[in-house]
């Protein structure tokens, strides 16, 4: 997305959008750390055009090495990757924004790996897009959709407790349903539970399933936390503001980092200045903030979602994987580049 300001010229009574340099945007901003990828995807399949956005990352407790990627290109549909950054599958979904998943899921009357997306098709009425990934093919299969309410389906995040899963959607003017889901029948169901809402246009979103918080990111106004469960408060606490320092507008993808019982991190993309900043769980401190710059691989800029795993990836990524979608990758289609946590742990010099 490009930050524009609009300028009013009185002469003329006219109005034009001019783009805000970069260097402008970050004249003000705190310093980040460098870190490189590891690996990436290949592009998607929509050319010269904003279109891969939001990775899910399943992590193959069995086989580390052989763990997925589910990324979306928003105006096709959803594709598997391995590790490698090959594509294993893609399914024809169409405009699917965000994406995330959950392991352990009932299902065709056993558990799998459930897959939803925030389905756009109808721009008038949101719909929550579910699939089940095969961990062994990394295949995908569509299981259905069910209504999510008024408006566009914008941003998506899972939550799993011990009574049923839920679907965060976050609609674009910032209206966030929570749907509890059953994909255990031969039609999958769901029910919106509860609504909450911000101000603005939001998007990226991430639930600790631990400490049932529910994360989302505001574009233009900041980061804020909601309670997950269904009979919690709808009010929220806003976590940092988009004041062009730690994080520069737009705020977009938010991912976790769980250390402990409720430790951790939150991390966001500040989208304005090619940043990720990570916050503290526990008190919602500020920890600091990185970039993915060019090295053996290239760096990732104008990042919209973003994703987080901790634990054994295999050698390549030690300490976990971190996922983000490139904006601008070079002249090929849009990518995602991989990344190893204890790599972003170490630049950002956080404890072990």
């Amino acid at each position: 997305m490009i930050l524009c300001f609009t300028f009013i010229t009185m002469s003329g009574c006219t109005t034009s959008e001019t783009e805000i340099p970069v260097a402008v945007r970050i004249a003000n901003a705190t310093p980040a750390v460098s870190v490189t990828a590891r690996g990436e995807t290949t592009p998607v399949g929509t050319p010269n055009a904003d279109a891969a956005d939001d990775p899910a990352i399943w992590r193959n407790a069995a086989n580390p090495q052989q763990s997925l990627i589910v990324g979306t290109d928003k105006k096709a549909g959803l594709y598997v990757y391995g590790l490698d950054g090959k594509t294993r599958d893609f399914l024809d979904a169409g405009r699917v924004n965000n994406v995330d998943l959950r392991d352990g899921v009932a299902m065709g009357g056993g558990n799998g790996i459930l897959v939803v997306a925030s389905d756009r098709n109808d721009v008038a009425n949101a719909k929550l897009a579910l699939f089940r990934l095969d961990g062994a093919t990394a295949k995908l299969t569509a299981l259905g959709k069910v209504d999510a309410g008024r408006g566009e389906a914008y941003g998506v995040c899972l939550y799993k407790d011990a009574a049923a899963t839920y679907a965060f959607i976050v609609l674009k003017d910032g209206t966030i349903h929570q749907v509890a889901l059953d994909a255990s029948g031969a039609t999958p169901a769901g029910r919106i539970v509860r609504t909450m809402k911000l101000g603005t246009q939001s998007e990226g979103c991430a639930v600790d399933d631990r400490t049932g918080i529910l994360y989302v990111a505001e574009e233009d106004v900041g980061l804020w936390r909601f309670d997950a469960r269904a009979t919690g408060s709808v009010t929220p606490t806003k976590i940092a503001a988009a004041d062009g320092r730690n994080l520069v507008m737009d705020a977009e993808g938010v991912a976790i980092a769980p250390i402990g019982e409720k430790d951790g991190y939150v991390l966001v993309s500040s989208q304005g200045d090619n940043a990720y900043v990570a916050y503290r769980l526990s008190d919602d401190s500020y920890v600091g903030r990185f970039r993915v710059v060019d090295g053996a691989i290239g760096g990732s800029e104008e990042t919209d979602g973003i994703d987080l795993m901790l634990g054994d990836f295999g050698p390549a990524y030690p300490g976990g994987l971190f996922v983000a979608q490139d904006g601008h990758n070079a002249a090929a289609a849009q990518n995602f580049k991989l990344v190893a946590w204890d790599d972003i742990a170490q630049a950002l010099g956080l404890p072990k």
